[in-house]
């Protein structure tokens, strides 16, 4: 059995806490229990460790049924069987190949990899079943999260993991007739209308070992149960979700009070408004155990020293957000309040957390001092704060203790194998450590010149450490994303990508950023089934890294024209750097492409509204626009981007598509001229979005040329879109276009 996986998840596979070999379905829980810690020694999995893939997790079981006779439990067991898999959402899964279904002796687990609500309609339609069949009183949990695949001793695949073992916890709570879901499940289904009020918030309650789980109870016409679980009311847990509602009515109170006080003052005085970061709007409160480490001040004497003072908060940080528990800010955001702040609970609001981390660090030789405090901002109460002298060759210790104390005063809770993420050692040799840090010290500027240098340094630290994976993981990552700040292109930098993330995946498995940077390389092939499943496996590595659920969302759901999920995964991406603009910006363009226009105008505004500059953004307004049917607004707004950001040439790409659109054709043709003399200043080229101009314009034949060339420089990025891209819909049906867009994304890709 691979070591890195605990004899505590390979529990959980046998009896109440997971699945049973099929030689101890039939036997009695109280038996199954006693021979928990012998079967368990018989499991394996493959030697390069589980493979873990998120999978939205269908938990139930027959309430009283150790109580019946043996013929009542084969017969509740045979006609529950039967309405499960008369289930619209389980034959589908099932001709997916998308579903994995599995007894646990008084009921199953059904665990969907399609769509994020397709255990929540499995649920309704297997309670609607039930209403013939009194005698099945069933309760059912949702949970999504990580599940991997293992064999049992019999040889068949059962399947583990932390999105089994919640989603068990959660049914634990309910009583018969109870759909209860997790706070993840909750914040998911919320993102779409229909379940907004199917979703019932009822607080907290404590399960197996301590842990606490916040619930919500998912009812409505014909299936669900009304009534408080008992275990709540035990728990208190109601009581406390009363007490929270009456603290948010007084706190609602209170911020419009505040609101009109500011109106009527800022008329008076002409205050001129400040730019802060609106958080993404969510119905949930701020979950408890959410946390962001600020940037540490620089006490050294050597300012040149600054990268290792970053490097030490991104360690700290990286080391937190190994732990699924807690919701861990990324440092993309957090560097925003890099001057000393002051207004720690705005901050907090900000971000979308509960507690801050600040620190300082004074480096003098081979000696380090690390000053850090905890800080829970709702109270401005310093929960913990410490002083760690120490040498150099102590940092990683320090690192791991400075982050295992904090898990543990915010209670998280941490499988065995968080336990060694968070106290791993990537390497033994310093000097190749300090080249690393200072490889992301310049890769986290983004340009050319620093990504560069970026390069050398992991190259340097590989060169005193062979088999230091974060290294080649680090530069898997620069490669990857040279184009993006450089004239060089994908074919150039892909290769070294993929050879590099390779390297760090063949030495350490379990790193999230070189699955994530290999499914880069695998977009860059067109194979989106590849990219998918190795976003996919990042975020299962490490639920707190945003770029693995920024990137599954935008180049692979989108593509597919799964836009629901890929909402909902860029708001996850969101909820961890809340402040990044790329993510901010393709927010708004899920908003679009779902054709809710005011909220993606609404959206994209306030991302302009921190940084009017920003291209991406207000070219996506004008997008939004257009599709919207403003079209005068639209050239308007491409205007106005063009001037924002500098002469930005993708603006007037736009701009020249709508006067196509518009009908007029020499202003396209003009503004197009103009994109390209823009183009050849700033050395690059966009084939793709010619073909949105000639697209515009009616022009069939341009369009599929500039397609092709597309196709032929590997603009990958943009060309996975080709099926689901709006302003390329006139060149839907056309056979050329259609034998183009199966290349880039088959039809039977999912």
């Amino acid at each position: 059995m691979a070591e890195s996986f605990s004899r505590e998840i390979v529990l959980i596979l046998i009896g109440r806490n997971g699945f049973p070999s099929r030689s101890f379905r039939s036997r009695p829980r109280r038996q199954v229990d006693e021979v928990n810690s012998t079967v368990a020694l018989c499991f394996s999995v493959a030697e390069t460790g589980p493979n873990f893939e998120l999978a939205h997790v269908l938990f139930m079981d027959v309430v009283g049924y150790s109580q019946m006779l043996i013929d009542d439990q084969r017969e509740v067991l045979r006609d529950l069987n039967a309405i499960v898999r008369a289930t619209e959402q389980f034959r589908a899964a099932e001709a997916q190949k998308k579903l994995v279904c599995l007894p646990t002796g008084d009921g199953m687990v059904v665990a969907f990899f399609t769509a994020p609500d397709a255990a929540a309609r499995c649920a309704i339609e297997i309670a609607r079943g039930l209403r013939d069949h009194p005698e099945i009183r069933l309760r059912t949990g949702i949970h999504c999260g990580p599940v991997s695949a293992v064999t049992d001793v019999n040889q068949h695949t059962n399947v583990a993991g932390g999105g089994i073992n919640m989603a068990q916890r959660v049914m634990d709570c309910g009583d018969a007739g109870h759909i209860l879901l997790s706070q993840r499940v909750a914040e998911d289904l919320a993102q779409f209308r229909q379940w907004n009020a199917s979703i019932h918030d009822l607080g907290e309650a404590e399960v197996k070992h301590g842990t606490k789980v916040h619930l919500f109870n998912f009812l409505g016409d014909g299936f669900g149960n009304s009534s408080t679980p008992a275990k709540l009311k035990r728990s208190g847990g109601f009581a406390a979700n009363k007490q929270w509602v009456f603290v948010t009515l007084i706190t609602i109170a209170a911020v419009i009070a505040v609101v009109l006080f500011n109106r009527v003052g800022m008329a008076l005085r002409g205050m001129a408004n400040t730019k802060q970061a609106a958080p993404i709007s969510s119905s949930m409160p701020v979950p408890e155990k959410s946390i962001a480490v600020l940037p540490f001040e620089n006490l050294s004497d050597d300012k040149g020293s600054a990268y290792f003072v970053d490097g030490m908060q991104d360690e700290i940080l990286t080391r937190l957000a190994k732990a699924s528990d807690l919701k861990v800010i990324s440092r993309t955001s957090t560097q925003r309040f890099r001057s000393k702040p002051e207004n720690l609970p705005d901050i907090a609001r900000q971000l979308g957390v509960a507690h801050i981390v600040e620190g300082s660090v004074q480096r003098s030789a081979d000696q380090v001092r690390v000053n850090v405090q905890l800080i829970k901002t709702a109270n401005d109460t310093h929960l913990w704060a410490e002083t760690y002298d120490r040498k150099l060759t102590d940092v990683f210790a320090v690192e791991t203790e400075i982050a295992t104390k904090i898990a543990d005063m915010l209670q998280a809770q941490l499988t065995g194998a968080e336990h060694a993420a968070m106290s791993a050692r990537p390497t033994e040799n310093m000097e190749a450590h300090e080249l690393y840090l200072k490889g992301r010290y310049f890769f986290a500027q983004r340009t050319h010149e620093n990504t560069l240098k970026a390069i050398d340094h992991y190259n340097e630290a590989l060169a005193k450490d062979p088999n230091y994976a974060l290294a080649y993981a680090g530069l898997a990552e620069s490669y990857a994303f040279l184009p993006q700040f450089s004239k060089i292109t994908a074919a150039e930098t892909i290769p070294k990508a993929k050879a590099a993330a390779e390297k760090a995946l063949k030495i350490d498995s379990n790193l999230a950023e070189a699955h994530s940077s290999l499914g880069i390389v695998c977009i860059t092939d067109f194979d989106l089934k590849g990219a998918r499943k190795e976003f996919e496996r990042a975020i299962a590595l490490n639920p707190n890294y945003p770029a693995a659920h920024y990137f599954l969302a935008n180049l692979v759901l989108i593509p597919l024209g799964e836009f629901d999920a890929a909402l909902i995964e860029t708001k996850r991406a969101l909820e961890i750097d809340p402040l990044s603009l790329p993510m901010r910006t393709r927010l708004g363009y899920c908003y679009t492409l779902l054709r809710r226009f005011p909220e993606a105008i609404d959206s994209l505004r306030k991302t302009i509204e921190l940084n009017p500059a920003f291209a991406q953004a207000q070219d996506q307004l004008g997008l939004a626009l257009e599709l919207s049917g403003d079209l005068d607004g639209a050239a308007a707004q491409f205007q106005n981007s063009f001037r924002a950001s500098g002469g930005d040439f993708h603006a007037l790409v736009f701009l020249a598509n709508v006067y196509g659109v518009k009908g007029e054709r020499a202003k396209a043709e003009e503004t197009l001229q103009k994109a390209r003399d823009a183009e050849q200043k700033q050395g690059a080229e966009m084939a793709y979005g010619y073909a949105w101009v000639f697209a515009g314009l009616k022009d069939k034949d341009q369009a599929i040329v500039w397609l092709t060339r597309s196709f032929q420089t590997k603009e990958a990025a943009l060309l996975v879109n080709i099926r689901i891209d709006p302003l390329l819909q006139p060149l839907h049906g056309d056979p050329r276009f259609e034998e183009l867009a199966n290349k880039i994304v088959p039809l039977d890709v999912k």
